[in-house]
C-alpha cells in the first residue's frame, strides 16, 4: 500500500490517504508518485495537490500527518513546531530546542515563558 498527503496552497497537510498498490505502478509494476498523484486528482479532483509519503519514513523524512507540512527545498514533511523558541535542525527536520534536555535520568518538561528545561517533581 502506498500513501499520499493532501496538500492545501501553503503546502500543509490536509489529510493523508492509503492507495493500493496497483494505482501507484506502472505496467511493469514499478511504484511511479506522479501516477498515484493522478489517481488521486481524478478521486479528489484534478486542482487538488498531493505528495506520497513513507509510513516507515523512508522517503520525506517523517511519514505526513494532518498539521505537517511538507517543505520542498528540503524535500520533507516538517512537523507543527512545537514551541517558537525551538528551530528546524535541517539535516533530520526535527525541531530543536535552544538548549539540551538534561541527561540525568529526571523527568523534564519544557518551560516556554523562560526557554529552559523545568524537572518534573512527581506529587
Amino acid at each position: 500500500m502506498a500513501h499520499f498527503a493532501e496538500l492545501d496552497e501553503h503546502d500543509n497537510v490536509l489529510r493523508v490517504i492509503v492507495v493500493a498498490d496497483a494505482d501507484t505502478s506502472d505496467v511493469d509494476g514499478n511504484e511511479i508518485e506522479s501516477i498515484g498523484v493522478a489517481f488521486c486528482q481524478r478521486l479528489f479532483g484534478a486542482n487538488t495537490r498531493w505528495a506520497k509519503t513513507s509510513y516507515n519514513g523512508n522517503i520525506r523524512k517523517h511519514y505526513a500527518g494532518v498539521g505537517f507540512t511538507y517543505n520542498s527545498t528540503l524535500d520533507a514533511f516538517v512537523p507543527p513546531q512545537p514551541f517558537p523558541s525551538w528551530t528546524l535542525d535541517e539535516a533530520t527536520c526535527q525541531w530543536q530546542p535552544p538548549t539540551p534536555m538534561p541527561n540525568d535520568g529526571k523527568l523534564y518538561q519544557w518551560d516556554e515563558a523562560k526557554t529552559s528545561w523545568t524537572e518534573v517533581v512527581p506529587a
